[in-house]
Order: C-alpha cells, then sequence, then structure tokens
C-alpha cells in the first residue's frame, strides 16, 4: 500500500538546514495499523504528509497505493487519487465551521462522487454514535464528538488508506479510546492505517510500531 526507499526531507531553519526525514525506508501492507511513534518534532507528521503524497521530498523514492509515484502526477491527478482511494484524520479535526455533523460527512462529494451518499451517512453517523448532534455545527461538539465526526468523514468514501496524524491529541483518555477501537475495525474491514502517535495506548491496537527520533525511525 505504501513504499518510501531512502526519503530524505530537509527545510530551512535560522541555523541553516534541519532534517525533518533522514533517509526513511517503510512499508506499509494491506491490512496493517502501523503505529509511528515518537515526541513532537521528531519527523513523523512530515513522514505522514510525505507518503501521502502532500509534501514532496528532497530525495528518494514513494510508492502509493498502485505502486505509483503520486509526485510524477500532477497536482490535480494527485487530488484526485487522494479524492478516491484516501481518508485523512488530524489533530484539530478540519471540519467545516458552518456544515452540521451530517454535512462535513458528505463533505467528500465536493470531490467526489458517490452513491448511495444520504444512505452512507445516515449509516455513519449511527455507527460513530452521532445520531443526537447530525444537524449541530462544530462549535456545538464535544472534542470527542469533532473526532468521530472527522473519522466518519475520512471513511465515507471508503477509502484504501487512512493517514492519521495525532488523531487523540486533543482527547480524553476514553474518547482516544474510542477513536483507536474505530480506527482498529476500520482495519479488520479491510482498510490499512498509517497512524502517527506520541500516545503510547496505540500500540495496544497496532499490527506494528516503529519508533521515530531526530528523522529516523528505530
Amino acid at each position: 500500500m505504501i513504499q518510501l526507499e531512502n526519503v530524505t526531507k530537509k527545510f530551512d531553519g535560522p541555523s541553516g538546514k534541519v532534517t525533518a526525514l533522514d533517509n526513511i525506508s517503510l512499508t506499509l501492507s494491506a491490512g496493517e495499523l502501523l503505529v509511528i511513534n515518537g515526541h513532537s518534532g521528531c519527523g513523523k507528521s512530515t513522514l505522514l504528509l510525505t507518503a501521502a503524497g502532500m509534501l514532496r521530498p528532497d530525495s528518494g523514492d514513494v510508492r502509493l497505493l498502485d505502486k505509483q509515484n503520486p509526485y510524477d502526477l500532477s497536482a490535480d491527478q494527485r487530488s484526485r487519487l487522494r479524492a478516491g482511494s484516501i481518508g485523512f484524520v488530524f489533530q484539530q479535526f478540519h471540519l467545516i465551521p458552518y456544515l452540521t455533523v451530517r454535512e462535513n460527512i458528505l463533505a467528500p462529494l465536493l470531490s467526489l462522487a458517490v452513491e448511495n451518499a444520504d444512505e452512507r451517512a445516515r449509516a455513519l453517523i449511527e455507527k460513530f454514535g452521532l445520531q443526537d448532534r447530525a444537524e449541530h455545527v462544530p462549535s456545538q461538539l464535544s472534542t470527542g464528538e469533532r473526532q468521530r465526526t472527522a473519522l466518519a468523514r475520512a471513511v465515507f468514501n471508503q477509502p484504501k488508506i487512512i493517514f492519521a496524524d495525532e488523531p487523540t491529541g486533543n482527547l480524553d483518555d476514553d474518547n482516544a479510546e474510542t477513536v483507536l477501537k474505530h480506527l482498529d475495525n476500520y482495519v479488520s474491514s479491510g482498510g490499512s492505517v498509517l497512524l502517527v502517535t506520541h500516545n503510547a495506548k496505540a500500540a495496544d491496537y497496532a499490527t506494528r510500531v516503529l519508533k521515530m527520533k531526530k528523522g529516523q525511525l528505530h
């Protein structure tokens, strides 16, 4: 599903170049929940964005889904690839503030045609326990409800891979556990997840855990 070979990414810093990814090689297999664990600033979010075709590396090779390099595609082609085959979950939720829960879940329709969209949205609202919040906007939701809405949106188009960047970072222990269980259920149903986090509890749900430190995997 994902293959990175000798990937390096550097950013300009006040004292020169800062290496975020240092010759990283990584694979994610189908049906795997791979956890990248590490402290803030270790490079794990850069790794996720690079693997997802959103941040071009300075060197190395990235292969995604059908073993194509997303950076060989045009920006529009990469957008269509992400819309059709990839879901994202972020720490900050990134919900559209003026849309209801139901409308946020349906947001992928802006770039992707989906059959039985309303029926699928209703099923996800029930699955994620949002029945009483379906017509509420994000400001009326708890943090746990916001993240469950973001998860429902991520799986709406039935993606092959979910990229999750610190999805439990803003949550209490109970809500964090709920999010991890939903990701585990997604993998059990045939999906794959690349999860970057500093939450040690995520290891309980992982098929494999890698530690990241100073841009390197261990």
